[in-house]
């Protein structure tokens, strides 16, 4: 064995025909060890991928370290390209044509066994992944994500810097959001009693920024949220944020969707429409029962409730005949074969957004009439309201149609839910992609609990309206300035055209119960900013672990961020949250609770 530097000449991954007859030093984990006929073969993986390395028994010294080296050991070979032998190539690996002849070899560590093999796919638990994620992360698969994350951000920060957008940071200690409630507090050593929130986004930075004369801005940001998780959300997560100055939602719209349509072209090869279609709020809403439809799936939320006002069923009748009910029905073709097993289990899952349960038709003959169909239901309709709904739905032999009938919300919800778990179950698609924009949201939702107005995105987002006493008079009817960008059913982004005016901004804090001492106290410094000369501004964010995770057709943003949390927000390689010592508190002035030093313990 002779002894080399760590340097290398070549990434495994990048071995090919070219190299044939070079000598070259590459430099890896074992991947994979074979003796076969007194022949040892090494499949050493680096970032770029695998080469094989063949070590022959000719060579004692080195022969004899390769039969002592397993799994995830770390290598440096030197050694001569050939050929490989006819009958071996590998035409499923990207060196499969080539081997190593191996000719010195350096042990620069040695590995004890994984807790999980890295040489092929096997079903880990992910609690075990993300205890040990540095050997997850060693996987080819997962090396592929993050190099195809590392490059939607660098075509991201072309395209921006392309089209004159400045990246600019923003700071990471800043104040107390309006929604406090899910910020991380960071406590002050030299302001004792006094905390720092990590930004839940750069929002009023980015239009302090417009202000300032930037014109236009854009961030790669970290941003922080102290919430419930979901397979696409972390309590810490990045996303690319971008502000305008000068520009309607019109031009802010035009100049994000070329940006995906650039990116998912290179990355994927896909082509999106050009433009995208639009969909007010209120229609997705009524069709789809989503604010961010999956187009990719035909079905869609029929209402029904003026044909059953008056049947005798309550269940029906009731919600027909409330302001605040709605009948709807959602018909899905050829599922009269579901099982009542099958549909047993439709139920339980729209009970999960509160629907008591789901009636429902199977359409077995279309031409029979009442004959022809089956459900318990039938007995409290009758036969003109059956072929009425039979004709508005459009319903075929061997079709099955589900109704929900409660509150609007209820209902809305729930079909909506059931309608993507009906497209996925049963593989519906009619397509790969459909983005989409969503616009015309409405200003403010009431919160009846509260008993007061909430806006529906941030309170900067601007109203449609500039009159602000019809803003005042009839806020439930006003609809923003906002838009959000949708594609396969998931909300890629969010954002809209910004207040830019001192009055208008006061009156959507009155209309939101913010009175002026407390206006003053949150966003003094940006209603005093708004005295300068504020231009007209506006923007959008995106998830990029959401994108990422889109784009490599993963299931969690935990798959494509390097160090994620679970889904208590908990780390579990650092063991994160942890306990810190008394001296540490005692300096920052902060005291446990007895309960929450409990729940520490």
């Amino acid at each position: 064995m002779s002894q080399t530097n760590s340097e290398r000449s070549h990434y495994c991954g990048e071995m090919s025909l070219q190299q044939i007859d070079q000598t070259v030093t590459v430099c890896g984990w074992v991947h994979r060890r074979r003796d076969h006929g007194g022949v040892i073969f090494i499949d050493l993986r680096d970032r770029e991928g695998l080469v094989q390395i063949v070590f022959n028994p000719e060579q004692k010294d080195i022969f004899a370290l390769a039969e002592s080296v397993r799994s995830e050991y770390v290598l440096q070979v030197t050694g001569t390209v050939r050929h490989r032998p006819e009958g071996t190539v590998n035409a499923d690996l990207p060196t499969g044509q080539i081997e190593i002849v191996a000719e010195s070899l350096t042990v620069l560590n040695r590995a004890e066994t994984p807790p999980f093999p890295l040489d092929d796919f096997h079903d880990v638990g992910e609690d075990i992944r993300l205890r040990y994620r540095y050997l997850d992360l060693r996987r080819p698969e997962m090396q592929e994500r993050f190099r195809l994350r590392s490059r939607i951000i660098h075509l991201i920060r072309e395209y921006m810097d392309t089209h004159g957008f400045l990246d600019v940071e923003t700071p990471m200690l800043t104040k107390a959001t309006p929604e406090g409630a899910r910020d991380y507090l960071v406590p002050s050593r030299n302001y004792p009693g006094s905390f720092y929130a990590l930004p839940q986004s750069p929002q009023l930075f980015k239009q302090l920024l417009m202000m300032s004369g930037i014109d236009r801005y854009y961030q790669v940001v970290r941003c922080f949220r102290d919430e419930d998780l979901r397979a696409d959300r972390q309590p810490e997560f990045t996303q690319l944020d971008i502000e305008t100055s000068f520009m309607n939602e019109a031009g802010i719209q035009s100049i994000v969707e070329n940006l995906m349509r650039d990116l998912f072209a290179q990355v994927l090869s896909v082509e999106f429409p050009d433009p995208f279609p639009h969909m007010t709020y209120a229609e997705a809403m009524q069709r789809f029962g989503s604010d961010r439809p999956d187009l990719r799936i035909p079905l869609e939320l029929v209402d029904v409730a003026d044909l059953l006002a008056e049947v005798d069923f309550k269940v029906f009748s009731g919600p027909a005949n409330d302001p605040k009910g709605r009948v709807a029905a959602l018909r899905l073709p050829a599922g009269s074969e579901l099982s009542r097993k099958e549909i047993d289990g439709y139920t339980e899952f729209v009970k999960i957004y509160g629907a008591k349960g789901l009636a429902y038709i199977k359409v077995n003959d279309r031409a029979a009439g009442r004959d022809g169909l089956q459900s318990p239901i039938l007995k409290f309709l009758p036969d003109n309201v059956i072929d009425e709904m039979l004709i508005r739905l459009k319903a075929q032999d061997n079709d099955v149609i589900f109704f929900g009938a409660d509150t609007a919300d209820i209902v809305t919800e729930s079909l909506g839910a059931l309608r993507v778990k009906l497209g996925q179950d049963r593989n519906l698609y009619t397509c790969e992609w459909a983005p989409l924009w969503v616009v015309d949201f409405p200003m403010f939702l009431w919160d009846a609990d509260g008993e007061r107005w909430e806006p529906l995105h941030h309170p900067f987002t601007a109203p449609a309206t500039s009159d602000i006493d019809e803003l005042k008079n009839n806020p439930g009817q006003c609809l923003s300035r906002a838009y959000d960008m949708v594609i396969n059913g998931v909300e890629l982004g969010g954002g809209s055209v910004r207040i830019h005016d001192t009055a208008m901004q006061r009156a959507v804090f009155d209309l939101l119960g913010i009175g002026e001492a407390e206006a003053k106290e949150k966003f003094g410094f940006l209603l005093e900013a708004l005295k300068y000369g504020c231009p007209p501004h506006g923007g959008i964010a995106f998830g990029l672990d959401r994108i990422t995770m889109m784009m490599t057709n993963t299931q969690s943003i935990r798959d494509v961020i390097a160090f994620p949390k679970t889904q208590t927000a908990s780390c579990p390689l650092t063991s994160a949250p942890s306990p810190v010592d008394d001296a540490q508190l005692r300096e920052l002035g902060v005291k446990l609770r007895a309960r929450a030093a409990e729940a520490v313990e």
